[in-house]
């Protein structure tokens, strides 16, 4: 199965909750944090909500 590496590239002050509830629950807390989750659908969703917030790379 496939990775995806996940980088916080914006600040999470000012977000809407729900999207910081969302960052944090792929393990991102601070700008330029990286995480990496499994390739699947739960993951792409949470990543298509806060796709203004972060960088994606396949691994």
């Amino acid at each position: 199965m496939s990775q995806l590496k996940i980088t916080l590239t914006k600040s999470l002050v000012g977000r809407i909750e729900k999207h910081i509830a969302t960052a944090k629950s792929l393990g991102l807390k601070k700008v330029n944090n990286v995480t990496v989750q499994p390739d699947n659908a739960q993951t792409r969703g949470k990543i298509k909500q806060i796709s203004y917030l972060v960088k994606v790379e396949e691994v």
